[in-house]
Formats: C-alpha cells, sequence, structure tokens
C-alpha cells in the first residue's frame, strides 16, 4: 500500500504541484512571522547589551511621565553607605534639522537628545569619537556616525535642534561618535549636561541617576538605596536591561500576533484548499480504491494509504513552506527598511522552535483535512464503488443545510446582541457570531449554491448552449462548487469588512471635522511630536487671527488608576470647537472640570462632585466638576483648565497635539495661510491645513493601515485563486471522458475552453457574493461595538462592493485559463477509450 501511494503521487504531477503550493503558502506565512519578529528581537537584545555596563545601580522615577528624580535625592544617595560615585543623567525627545534646514525624519526609530558625561563623571561605557571631540559648553553637540551620515553632517556644522516643549536651538556639531545603536534610523545627540538640564528638565530633576558602590554586591547596594527612596525604582544593571528587552519584546508581540493571525487566514483557506483537493482526488479514485479492496486491501489500509500521501505532502510542502518563510521575512524586512520604518537590521534569525511549529502546522492540517475523504473513501463498498455511476452520486445535503440554518441563526442573534453595545465583550459576542456565520456559510454553502448560480446563470444565456452547459456543470457537483468558492468566500469577506471599517471611520471623521471644528486652520504635526509650543505663541501674534487654541493632553490618575484621555486649552475653545452642554455651564475656574456625558455616566462622576487628580509625581489636585458635555472625540474624556495642565504636566512633556486657528471677520483666506505658513516655518515640522485638508490627512492614515491589511489578505486571495485552478483541474480529469463525448459529437475547442470560464465566473461570483454580504453584515456589527471610540458612522464602500464583484469574473476568468486550455487539448477518442 506504501508503494501505491508513492506511486500514486508521482504519476500525478501537476496534482501534486497544485496541493503542494498550498500547503506551501500557508505554512510560509506562520513560518516568516516567526522569524520576522525573532530577527527583530535578537536584533534589539544585542544593541541593549550594551546599555548600562559598568553601573551597579540605576535610581529612575516609577513613571517616565513624571518629572523626574528630584535633584535634592541625588546628594542623598551620594551620602548612602557603599556608594562610590553618583551620574545623574537628563534626556527628551528632539528634532535634529540637517544643512537644509528640513527635518532629519528617523522613521519610527528614537530621537534623542541627552547629557554627555565625561569618562570621568559617567559610569556607563564611554562613547568612542570616530571624528571631532565631545561639547564642552552650551552650543554644542555630538551626533552617532548613522545620523550624522543620514544628514550629511561633518565636524564644525552649524544646525539646529528643535526640542518640542521649548523651540529651536542654534547648535555646532564638535563630534561624531559610534554606538551599536546607529542601526535603523537611530539619531542620539548628546548635549553639553547644562544645556541638556535646560532643554529636557524644570531644573529640579534629572530622569536617572546611575550609581556605583564599593565594598558591596549590585543587590546588596540596590536594596540599601531601595530602602531608603522607597517612591523610587531602583534597579541593578542587569534588571535595567531585562526591562528593556522585555518592554521591546512586549512591543514585537502585537506585531508577531498580527502577522500570525493573517498567517492563520492564509493557513485556515489553504485548509480548505487541501481538504477539497483529496475529497476530489478520492472521487475520482474510487474505482481505483475499489479494485484494491476487491483484492484483498482492508479499510483501514485503504484510509490509511489515503492519509500517507497526505502525511508526505505535508512534510515537503511545510519544508518548501518553511524555506518561503525565510525568503517572506526577508522581503518584509526589505520592505519595511524602503519605507524608513526604524527598524533595526540583523541577521535572520531561524530559531528551532519555528521550524517545529511550520513542520507540525503544515502537517496537522494537510492529514487532518485528508482524514474525511480517506474515511469515506474506506466505508464504500467495492462492488458499490465500481459502478461507472457510482462517482455521479452523492449523498443528501439536508443533514449538513440544517446544520448550517441552525448555526446561522445562531450567529446573527450573537451579532445582533453583540452589537448592541460596547467595548471588548461586545466585539466578543460579535466575534463568537463571525464564526458561527463562517461554520454556517460552509454547511450550508452546497444548498445555497443550486440557487444562486442558478440566477447567475442569466449571465451565460448570450453564450447559448455553451453557457447552459457551464451552468449546468457549476450547479451539477454542489459540494464541490461551494468548496471551491469557499475559500475565495473567506478571503472577500475580511476584505468587505475592513473595507468597511476603513470606510465608516472616514466617514465619521468627516462628520466630527464638519460638526465640531469651527476653526478655519489646523496646525499639526508628526504623531510621536505633536505641535511645538513656541509655534503656537508664534500664531497667536498673527494680527489677522482672532484665536488660536492649544489642544493639550492632561495625563494624571485617579487614585491608582489612568484617569483616561483628558485635555486641556489654552484659551475657551467656543470659537473654534462645538461644545454641547448637558448640566451646568462651560466656563472653565482653574480647579474647575467639565465631563463627558459616558464619562460621568461610567465614574460617577455627578455635577458638583469633588474629583481629586494625581500627577504622575504623586501631587494631588482637587478639581470640582462645573459641567457635564455631550460626547465628542476631540474633546476627550475630562476637560481641565491650562492652568492645572501646567501644573500636572512637567516642562519637558509639555506639547500642543494641535492648534486651532480663527481669523478675524473679512480676512482673506490664503492671505492668512501664507502668514501662518511664514510664522511656523521656522518649526520644520508643523504642517497648515484648512478643514478639508485636515480631513484628507486623517483619510490618508486610515488608508495606509488599510492599505497593509489589504497587502496581507492579498495571500488568502491568492491562495484562493489557486485553488479555483485547482479544482477546476482536477475536475477536468474527472470530466474527461464527457469532455471527448462532447469533442466527438461536434464541440469545438474554442466552445470547451468558453464553457469551462463561464463555470469558473459563475464559481467566483458566487463566492463573492456570499463574501460580501457575510463582511458587510459582520462589519456592521463590529462597527457598531465601537460607537464609543468615535466610529458613528456606518458607512458601505459601494465602489469597493461593485469592484469586488466585477473582479471576481475577472478572477475566475484568470483562474481558468490553464484547466481551460487542457480541457481542450483532449483527444475525444483517446479520452472515449479510457
Amino acid at each position: 500500500m506504501r508503494k501505491v501511494s508513492l506511486r500514486n503521487l508521482a504519476a500525478h504531477k501537476v496534482r501534486l504541484a497544485l496541493t503542494l503550493l498550498s500547503v506551501v503558502l500557508g505554512t510560509a506565512f506562520v513560518a516568516g512571522s516567526f522569524v520576522f519578529t525573532d530577527t527583530l528581537s535578537k536584533t534589539f537584545d544585542g544593541l541593549f547589551s550594551d546599555i548600562a555596563v559598568g553601573v551597579d545601580v540605576r535610581v529612575s522615577p516609577e513613571d517616565v511621565r513624571s518629572s523626574g528624580v528630584p535633584l535634592a535625592d541625588v546628594d542623598k544617595i551620594a551620602a548612602i553607605d557603599g556608594v562610590r560615585t553618583v551620574a545623574p543623567s537628563v534626556n527628551g525627545s528632539i528634532v535634529l534639522l540637517d544643512k537644509d534646514n528640513k527635518a532629519l525624519q528617523t522613521g519610527g526609530a528614537p530621537s534623542i537628545g541627552a547629557s554627555y558625561l565625561p569618562p570621568d563623571k559617567a559610569l556607563e561605557q564611554a562613547e568612542t569619537f570616530t571624528s571631532g571631540v565631545p561639547p564642552s559648553k552650551p552650543g554644542e553637540f555630538a551626533l552617532n556616525e548613522g545620523a550624522a551620515a543620514k544628514g550629511n553632517l561633518k565636524v564644525g556644522d552649524k544646525t539646529k535642534l528643535l526640542v518640542p516643549s521649548r523651540g529651536l536651538y542654534d547648535v555646532t556639531l564638535t563630534g561624531i561618535y559610534s554606538t551599536s545603536t546607529d542601526s535603523g534610523g537611530y539619531i542620539g545627540a548628546l548635549l553639553d549636561d547644562t544645556q541638556a538640564r535646560e532643554l529636557f528638565t524644570d531644573g529640579q530633576h534629572v530622569a536617572y541617576v546611575d550609581v556605583a558602590g564599593t565594598g558591596l554586591s549590585q543587590n546588596e547596594l540596590r536594596d540599601r538605596i531601595q530602602a531608603a527612596f522607597p517612591d523610587l525604582k531602583v534597579q541593578n544593571g542587569d534588571e535595567v536591561r531585562e526591562e528593556l528587552k522585555g518592554e521591546i519584546n512586549e512591543a514585537l508581540s502585537f506585531i508577531n500576533y498580527f502577522l500570525l493571525a493573517f498567517g492563520g487566514i492564509a493557513l485556515l483557506v489553504g485548509t480548505f484548499i487541501i481538504y477539497n483537493t483529496f475529497s476530489m482526488i478520492v472521487a475520482q479514485r474510487l474505482r481505483e480504491l475499489a479494485l484494491l479492496r476487491a483484492i484483498g486491501a482492508s479499510r483501514a489500509q485503504v484510509g490509511r494509504s489515503v492519509v500517507f500521501e497526505a502525511l508526505i505532502v505535508g512534510v515537503v510542502g511545510s519544508a518548501l513552506g518553511l524555506a518561503s518563510g525565510v525568503g517572506l521575512a526577508y522581503g518584509l524586512r526589505s520592505l519595511l527598511n524602503v519605507f524608513d520604518l526604524g527598524l533595526p537590521t540583523g541577521s535572520l534569525r531561524l530559531e528551532p522552535r519555528t521550524i517545529v511549529v511550520a513542520l507540525v502546522v503544515g502537517v496537522v492540517v494537510t492529514v487532518v483535512s485528508a482524514y474525511a475523504p480517506a474515511r469515506r473513501a474506506a466505508k464504500i463498498p467495492p462492488v458499490e464503488a465500481m459502478r461507472e455511476e457510482f462517482a455521479s452520486t452523492g449523498d443528501s445535503l439536508r443533514l449538513r443545510t440544517i446544520f448550517g440554518a441552525v448555526l446561522a441563526v445562531i450567529g446573527v442573534a450573537a451579532v445582533v446582541i453583540g452589537a448592541q453595545g460596547t467595548g471588548g465583550p461586545a466585539a466578543s459576542t460579535v466575534g463568537l457570531g463571525a464564526v458561527a456565520l463562517v461554520f454556517a456559510v460552509l454547511l450550508a454553502a452546497p444548498a445555497l449554491s443550486r440557487p444562486i448560480v442558478g440566477g447567475l446563470g442569466v449571465l451565460t444565456k448570450p453564450f447559448g448552449s455553451v453557457g447552459r452547459l457551464a451552468r449546468n456543470n457549476a450547479v451539477r457537483n454542489p459540494r464541490r462548487t461551494a468548496a471551491t468558492a469557499f475559500a475565495l468566500t473567506l478571503g472577500l469577506m475580511l476584505v468587505s469588512a475592513i473595507g468597511m471599517f476603513g470606510a465608516s471611520a472616514k466617514a465619521s471623521v468627516d462628520t466630527l471635522v464638519d460638526k465640531g471644528v469651527k476653526a478655519d486652520f489646523v496646525l499639526t504635526g508628526p504623531q510621536m511630536i505633536g505641535v511645538p509650543t513656541p509655534a503656537g505663541d508664534a500664531v497667536r501674534a498673527i494680527g489677522d487671527v482672532e484665536q488660536a487654541v492649544s489642544l493639550r493632553f492632561v495625563l494624571a490618575k485617579v487614585g491608582d488608576e489612568s484617569a483616561g484621555n483628558g485635555v486641556a486649552f489654552s484659551s475657551p475653545p467656543d470659537s473654534v470647537l462645538a461644545m454641547t452642554m448637558v448640566e451646568g455651564n462651560k466656563d472653565l475656574a482653574d480647579d474647575g472640570m467639565l465631563v463627558s456625558e459616558t464619562e460621568s455616566n461610567d465614574k460617577g462622576w455627578k455635577l458638583g462632585d469633588t474629583v481629586t487628580l494625581t500627577s504622575f509625581d504623586n501631587e494631588p489636585h482637587p478639581v470640582r466638576v462645573t459641567g457635564i458635555f455631550e460626547d465628542s472625540q476631540l474633546l476627550g474624556n475630562w476637560i481641565v483648565s491650562d492652568a492645572l495642565y501646567q501644573k500636572i504636566t512637567p516642562d519637558n512633556l509639555r506639547a500642543d497635539f494641535l492648534v486651532l486657528v480663527k481669523s478675524k471677520p473679512g480676512v482673506d483666506q490664503e492671505a492668512l495661510r501664507a502668514e501662518l505658513e511664514d510664522a511656523t516655518d521656522q518649526f520644520v515640522v508643523v504642517s497648515v491645513q484648512d478643514r478639508e485638508q485636515f480631513k484628507g490627512e486623517q483619510g490618508k492614515q486610515i488608508d495606509t493601515l488599510l492599505a497593509v491589511l489589504y497587502g496581507l489578505l492579498a495571500l488568502a486571495i491568492v491562495i484562493a485563486i489557486l485553488g479555483i485552478i485547482n479544482t477546476l483541474a482536477l475536475s477536468v480529469v474527472e470530466r474527461r471522458r464527457e469532455i471527448g463525448m462532447l469533442r466527438a459529437v461536434g464541440m469545438a475547442r474554442s466552445q470547451v475552453r468558453r464553457t469551462i470560464y463561464l463555470e469558473s465566473v459563475l464559481i467566483a461570483v458566487f463566492g463573492a457574493i456570499v463574501g460580501v454580504l457575510l463582511g458587510i453584515g459582520l462589519g456592521t456589527g463590529f462597527i457598531r461595538t465601537l460607537r464609543d471610540q468615535g466610529l458613528g458612522e456606518i458607512a458601505v464602500p459601494w465602489g469597493q462592493v461593485v469592484a469586488m464583484l466585477v473582479g471576481s469574473a475577472v478572477v475566475g476568468v484568470l483562474a481558468a485559463l490553464w484547466p481551460a486550455v487542457r480541457a481542450a487539448r483532449t483527444k475525444p477518442l483517446e479520452a472515449l477509450a479510457e
């Protein structure tokens, strides 16, 4: 039986290649996801291995959002028995300008300014300067080699540093140093310690304090300092490095889950193709298997022979998928580097775990997919299976259709119930409904295919008898039609749901801006930086500006929990933002607080209540609720005065998220735009937009996210197309005698090809219709659960829907090209002789 299985695989090379390809594509994405994230993780581990070397203990604040370690505590730390020396350090975000006065882009890599400590004061390993000298006074700075090369800066060059909370500073490059963190666009500017403290602190704190001890182990010194300062975070050097590695790995885990989710989708689509392939192969080999039974093979042997073939396909396909996954990871890394996302580079890492997972996943999926057809084949009585007409008969679809209908009712009910709520539990309910509906379609699709494909047969009427034959072929074997279309159904369901999310997000942003923003212009900046604070001051000095209101995020705690999304405005926002009060009034005292309706209900904050907001320096600030307003994403969950914002937010963390500008009556808008651009030009990262441009910019960000999702989903669509090719090719083999008979009675080769084309188009459009309808329904359910996150509008991208249906018809034709040519080459007499 092993010999029979091996020879059967070798005898059908095209069929073997198509089956292998579905396994390869399914496992490649899983393997590629692990290789990519393992490579990034190991690269970051290497970068962080040099951090805090030479440091026995590092003392830092519990939360990075605080002002830092008080300078008064630095002397106290130095006085602790066992401490040999201390090295205070400060750092903060910067934007470095190149010689052309343009911001040096880093992608997603950090752009940090830090204090330079000479070797006799520093505890960490000293930087190795490849040219020039370290900074020795304010106005001087040193730069890492990678950033200097990217900015085309050399020792002696003059440029500017932009500090978001402070403004622009003229600096001269005095030295260039090498560092292991040069890869990936990292910018590390070292400044004179005096100037660094001026730019990145409030003058009373430092970011952290490195400590070297004498006569004590690192752990003993750490525990002694921790006992003296229980409110500060005290770690030894190893703990500092491990914490940084843990934070990076946690951030990378999201990427891994994201990629693995799409790998799972590709694997799921591939599973149905593999299952469909083996079902058809077994159906075509029923007479062969029955003959084996007749000459003495047992049921178990027949079943095992089919599973053995699947095992070989799974092992070979998984091995090829693993190799393809490494190539995919390499390509993904190269693609991300083209987009300058700031990721570090390193040699690809293939961990043993990746090899095991890829092989196990591919083999298990393939064997499980083949088990049901093998079991079905083994149960067929030999004499019955040898009858010619047996292959064209099938069992009733009634039972699976009933189960499908029950699951459909459950799925619809879950989606409707989940859509009534918001948040995680509601989304989970919709998700369970989505799973139920997917399985409902899987079970009921054969029964659905007959009426839907029969109805689509109207499209084939212009083709006469060829069209009728194509329709009959598609309807005749509903199991095969449904299984072929399901892969495309699953892919287009996801594309439709994501398309709805994008369209709804854009519609919600448009509605929010149209109804909520009354400003004539909006100043924006990079996401991680915002608008430099001095830019707002420069705009407010323009004579044609009636009001320029800076919107600022307020970070605070209530008790031990984050207080959520709070904002403050530099001045009353009435003229630039719409606000509808439910209770109280919008006039805000220095100790007042306005709360959104939802936040009031969730937290129980009522008019007149006192809420204690605690800064991340653990300073309490009691505020009184003086008003409750209707929910608006632009207004956050609560609003406090600018005076309180200044108290709560450390100097070095202050920045404007947006600046909303209202012109004086009668001012020419284009002239004002020119004035705004002139005033903010020196801050380089500031963009001046009117309301339509602001909406367009938000739309571009949504489109970028959708492009990534569509790109990943394209793999599932490619696998679905290959599945259609696979099924059609196998069906041509199955109908070889039928095609030979048609050719014998006068059907031309072009008519044979046209029949296969039309049949493929009907199957593809059937799958697309079901997938699009399912995607719109599930997309609506999920979007409803996000209405408290700003997705208040539900929009269907009808243009995309039509494009997908037309595209599916084109896919049907393309997928049928090779099977149709193969069918047309069938020699009538040879086919009839078989």
